[in-house]
């Protein structure tokens, strides 16, 4: 196994959503209960992309579908949230080990995200973050979205790499089925705090995966040549 290239899951993966937006969220709506705003807003994320992998809704880049459920989420809190809240998933902070190993990483490797954000919103949360990106692949090359097997793909060829030589990494086992469908290599990185301190989900390994990594300087360290 020789990945050339790694291809990363961000929301979770590489940055705490659920924290960073409560944060945000608190700021603007100070009577509302942050975190259960942030894990509603969060709720609406797969639904909204449902309809367009389904073929009822062109492709809609993300930032515009964050921007639509705020204010669905914010009606069902009984407020009124401003546009400009949308940008929080524009701030975003990464998990302790995110930054640095990522840096190891890019030593060996081409890294980029493989995310269902835009183009605008990971160049921005990188910015932001200091995600070291060597480029922004992702859903809005392959106008579409994750699981479908075209984001994987669309991401193999603008790096000019067979599938079987781009590794996508991410804290989420249905992520990496899809990816492994593609003919990926695939690692799973736990984030077992990603949905808060009850989380049930994704903190173990559901199969073999091609590794196991405790968190981003272990994955660096099992890639290293």
């Amino acid at each position: 196994m020789r990945a050339k290239a790694l291809i990363f899951d961000v929301f979770g993966t590489c940055v705490d959503w659920r924290t960073s937006v409560a944060r945000e969220v608190a700021a603007v709506l100070p009577g509302v209960d942050a975190d259960a705003f942030a894990t509603a807003w969060r709720a609406e994320y797969d639904p909204a992309m449902a309809r367009i992998r389904e073929g009822g809704r062109g492709y809609v880049p993300l930032d515009d579908l964050h921007r639509e459920n705020l204010h669905k989420v914010a009606a069902d809190f009984g407020v009124t949230a401003p546009d400009a809240l949308a940008h929080a998933w524009e701030r975003l902070d990464p998990w302790p080990d995110v930054v640095a190993g990522l840096g190891a990483l890019k030593r060996h490797h081409i890294i980029a995200p493989c995310s269902n954000g835009s183009i605008a919103l990971m160049t921005r949360l990188a910015r932001y973050a200091g995600l070291p990106w060597d480029c922004i692949l992702g859903a809005e090359i392959a106008q579409d979205y994750k699981p479908k097997p075209r984001v994987y793909l669309a991401a193999c060829a603008a790096l000019r790499l067979a599938p079987d030589q781009v590794m996508m990494v991410a804290a989420h086992n249905d992520d990496l089925h899809a990816a492994r469908a593609a003919g990926l290599l695939t690692a799973f990185v736990p984030r077992p705090t990603e949905h808060g301190p009850g989380q049930t989900t994704d903190l173990t390994p559901e199969a073999a995966w091609d590794i196991i990594a405790a968190d981003f300087h272990d994955l660096a360290r099992q890639l290293t040549p």
